[in-house]
């Protein structure tokens, strides 16, 4: 998988940088994690082929995470897109973008799927090719969602050379990939494990969107190779956190060692600072493996 930073600072207008968005990519498919201002140049700017996009995944609805969504959408309509498009995110949102469509009397020419949320348990939202997205339910003072990105790995690798040694014809590869047992020609039974290679484990991006610090939720993302955890204020500012339902790059660095990922990116500042190497140094006192999410830098795990 593929994670691409398109915008990474909080929602107070800034020469610095975009507001929060991201895309996910997956077997030529683009998965748009919030949808701040400027996420359509951005995704130009990436090269990044807006049909390969056809979920949305919107975590909450503060400005900073969606306004760009209406715009996005009806580029889609300029660009003459024709398959479907689902949108994920809290109950409102269908509201919200059919109430500015129906003002302008503009409609798209493809379907708007919208799957509204509104559950405070995590919940499977898109199972398909054994490619499952879960809620995280996380902590901001209005309803909000963390999601959990999972590619299942469920094809062994079968010892090719190994099975041909012992007899086993070609037909048999398939279902040997599968779990079943082999037979050689003289119809002894091998068993699966002496024909494959380990299952290798899932492969899981957790992406944790503005919340106060809270460590219920370390056990739905425990082992993820790739963790976002939301970083707006440094320690100092622990007070401001607090208040608006945020954390720090310390309070992230927490979430992730408890969790035991295998990296952590930070994200979501605040235009307060100047200098963002404050939130790398700060959360590696915690959690060595991190880095910043900064904006057009891509992760592939």
């Amino acid at each position: 998988m593929k994670l691409t930073i398109l915008g990474s600072f909080s929602a107070y207008p800034s020469f610095k940088g975009f507001t929060t968005s991201q895309v996910l990519e997956h077997n030529g498919k683009s998965f748009l994690i919030d949808c701040g201002e400027g996420t359509q140049l951005q995704l130009r700017k990436n090269k990044i082929k807006f049909n390969s996009i056809e979920d949305i995944f919107i975590s909450h609805l503060h400005g900073d995470h969606y306004f760009g969504l209406p715009g996005l959408i009806l580029t889609f309509n300029l660009l003459g897109r024709e398959k479907p498009l689902n949108i994920f995110g809290p109950k409102g949102i269908k509201e919200i973008i059919t109430s500015l469509m129906k003002v302008g009397k503009t409609w798209t020419n493809y379907k708007l799927n919208f799957i509204e949320l509104n559950s405070i348990k995590s919940q499977d939202i898109l199972n398909k090719n054994n490619f499952i997205v879960s809620t995280i339910p996380l902590y901001h003072g209005i309803y909000t969602n963390g999601f959990l990105f999972r590619k299942k790995t469920t094809s062994h690798k079968l010892i090719v050379k190994k099975a041909i040694d012992l007899g086993i014809d070609k037909t048999q590869f398939s279902g040997i990939k599968l779990g079943k047992d082999g037979v050689t020609s003289k119809g002894e039974i091998i068993k699966n494990t002496k024909l494959v290679e380990p299952l290798k484990p899932d492969i899981i991006y957790a992406f944790c969107s503005d919340t106060l610090f809270n460590l219920k939720i370390t056990e739905q993302i425990s082992e993820c190779d790739l963790l976002y955890h939301e970083s707006t204020f440094l320690k100092k500012d622990e007070n401001f956190a607090v208040k608006t339902f945020h954390s720090t790059a310390e309070q992230a660095a927490i979430i992730a060692k408890n969790s035991n990922v295998k990296k952590l990116i930070l994200g979501h500042f605040s235009s307060r600072y100047n200098d963002l190497d404050l939130f790398l140094n700060e959360a590696k006192t915690v959690f060595e493996n991190c880095e910043l999410a900064i904006e057009n830098k891509s992760f592939v795990f």
